[in-house]
């Protein structure tokens, strides 16, 4: 057994750093999974039965690691496992949970992104198989890997003093847009929308420092779409801390953050021109 140690990159980095290795030393198969899930025990001898003629995305069935039987996520219409009536689920995946990768796929693809430290660059790294490269995408029902239930949601107020992981989601929603859309215009407009419900579920769900999440939101649009990757942390939880709060600002912040991908679009059309 051979163990990578690093600093701390985020998921984005120890993805690449784990699949880069695996594929510089010459393996032919890459199995991938977070560090909060765990596979059945025969779960990747059962992928490999299903291992399709033309080279393909593989991924375990993910289930609840309590009940055994629920989808964590959906998992096209089927609620539980016992539903499932077919093999192979076609077109669904849940990278990076039991997420089999073929060198083949690497050497077209690449690798996660670094960059993206965490939260969006599983999504990324997968439209950019699925979508940018056609890859078919299959979930095999008879390999299991067990997950804990997904817990967070927006909706629960969240403590804007040490939410930094908050800056990676927004800010890393744009390069997932880019990724399934090849359109860069389409991408821009699905970012827009993504930050008008956001700002909405901030106004209707969010019980403390309103003003300060909205107002906070402006910092990691700008560098998504000046694809400004250098916020760490510690830097991030500094600006939170430190971040003034009027209300009157903060609207005005999250007017031109809504209105930012449309803008930086109109301008770079113009100066086409």
């Amino acid at each position: 057994m051979f163990f990578i140690t690093q600093k701390n990159t985020g998921s984005g980095g120890g993805f690449n750093t784990g699949i880069s290795w695996a594929f510089r030393h010459g393996y032919s198969w890459i199995w991938c999974m977070d560090d909060d899930g765990y596979p059945k025990e025969d779960a990747l001898e059962k992928l490999l039965e299903h291992e399709t003629r033309d080279r393909s995305l593989m991924n375990c069935a993910v289930l609840n690691k309590d009940d055994k039987r629920s989808f964590v996520w959906k998992t096209g219409n089927f609620k539980t496992i016992d539903e499932v009536d077919t093999a192979v689920i076609e077109g669904i995946g849940h990278p990076f949970n039991g997420t089999l990768l073929h060198r083949s796929i690497i050497e077209k693809v690449g690798v996660p992104k670094t960059d993206m430290f965490l939260w969006g660059d599983e999504t990324e790294y997968y439209y950019r198989i699925v979508k940018q490269h056609k890859y078919p995408v299959y979930t095999v029902a008879s390999s299991i890997h067990y997950h804990p239930a997904a817990a967070f949601t927006l909706k629960k107020d969240w403590d804007h003093r040490t939410s930094w992981k908050m800056y990676f989601y927004i800010r890393n929603r744009l390069h997932v847009q880019q990724a399934k859309f090849s359109n860069r215009a389409v991408a821009m407009a699905h970012y827009g929308f993504f930050l008008i419900a956001f700002a909405a579920v901030i106004m209707v769900y969010q019980k403390s420092d309103k003003a300060k999440k909205l107002g906070f939101m402006l910092w990691p649009v700008a560098d998504a779409i000046t694809n400004d990757f250098s916020a760490t942390p510690p830097a991030i939880l500094y600006r939170l801390n430190k971040q003034p709060g009027t209300r009157g600002g903060a609207m005005r912040n999250v007017w031109h953050t809504i209105l930012a991908p449309f803008t930086v679009q109109r301008s770079r059309n113009t100066a086409n021109v």
